[in-house]
């Protein structure tokens, strides 16, 4: 008979953000985030920070989500951690930690994969939203990734489509950087696309087989497209700036939905969710709605909160496999490149 008072404790630490949450029977009852604001001047993450400002994160973040949670850590049931993908460094800082602790505590220790937890995520129990039913393809967009996933079931999943080279995160970022806006430019080219017209300029979309991705192409169109315009006109990204964001955002967009058309095609799966940090932009949002009218889909984009790195995310992934008792052993190792 299944145990009806689990607490989780889920630790994510990935990337630049160290994240700590206690889900208590699939619910969430706390979500802490420590965001690391050091990045920004560097325009870009750097590693070697990124896992210093995790060693110094983690006990207050962990300690907050268990206070937050009302809870005592002699109450957790099991220590789930972000095992892989991610920065070899960061990762490093929130597998030690979990070990130590599910040690200490003589609890179940689970490993998990941040790209199925990104997926996972839409099964926390949360009012509102829906969870969506077996099968269903997944459209993972980040900083460093960009794939569409067959989920057959909680840990059945085919990776059926990737990016060859940059991920859509990085093509937003870079086409930000080209333009002189700050990091992450993502939210920002999202803000200003809403005020410009999305057919201003024309990008060529890359042309990749089948339901791979490729975005390398498509920065360095956007390079040479803004230096030919401010050779000719020393003003021309302040005064089209909007614009310009509204046409790479929409040139994106396009390249996303056009696989995700060819996926639904070729798989005859209509129910599409979305997950990771790029899913937080809302005209990614909006055009899966508009899949619905146009193409028949049913999709599902999680709570905001839930789309970033978060360790919400790992805690539920936790209690999947607690229910599963799949756990892991205290020699498991953090893998940078750990596949689906």
């Amino acid at each position: 008979m299944k145990e009806q008072n689990i607490y989780i404790l889920g630790i994510e630490s990935s990337c630049d953000d160290t994240a700590a949450s206690v889900i208590h029977n699939g619910k969430i009852l706390s979500n802490v985030v420590a965001t690391q604001k050091i990045h920004e001047e560097f325009g870009g993450v750097v590693p070697e920070l990124a896992s210093r400002a995790h060693q110094q994160n983690i006990v207050p973040v962990v300690s907050q989500a268990l206070k937050k949670a009302n809870i005592n850590k002699e109450q957790l049931h099991a220590v789930a951690f972000t095992r892989g993908p991610g920065l070899m460094g960061s990762l490093l800082v929130g597998t030690s930690f979990a070990k130590s602790l599910a040690y200490g505590l003589n609890i179940p220790l689970i490993d998990v994969n941040h790209m199925q937890a990104h997926i996972l995520a839409h099964f926390i129990d949360e009012e509102g939203f829906e969870k969506p039913p077996f099968p269903f393809l997944a459209m993972t967009i980040s900083g460093g990734h960009t794939q569409i996933v067959r989920v057959d079931s909680y840990f059945e999943m085919t990776v059926i489509g990737e990016t060859i080279d940059d991920a859509v995160g990085e093509a937003f970022d870079k086409s930000g950087k080209i333009l002189g806006l700050g990091y992450p430019a993502g939210p920002e080219i999202d803000k200003r696309a809403k005020l410009g017209n999305p057919k201003a300029f024309k990008f060529t979309k890359p042309k990749v087989a089948g339901l791979n991705f490729s975005f390398s192409g498509f920065k360095t169109a956007v390079l040479y497209f803004i230096q030919r315009e401010v050779k000719a006109n020393p003003n021309f990204i302040a005064e089209n700036l909007n614009d310009i964001c509204a046409s790479i955002q929409f040139t994106i967009i396009g390249i996303l939905i056009d696989k995700l058309k060819l996926a639904t095609k070729e798989t005859g799966i209509k129910h599409i969710a979305i997950g990771g940090g790029v899913s937080a932009n809302s005209g990614i949002r909006q055009a899966l709605k508009d899949g619905e009218q146009k193409f028949g889909w049913t999709t599902y984009v999680p709570k905001f909160e839930f789309t970033t790195d978060n360790a919400a995310m790992i805690a539920i992934v936790g209690y999947l496999k607690y229910l599963d008792g799949d756990f892991a052993e205290q020699d498991v190792v953090a893998s940078a490149r750990l596949k689906i």
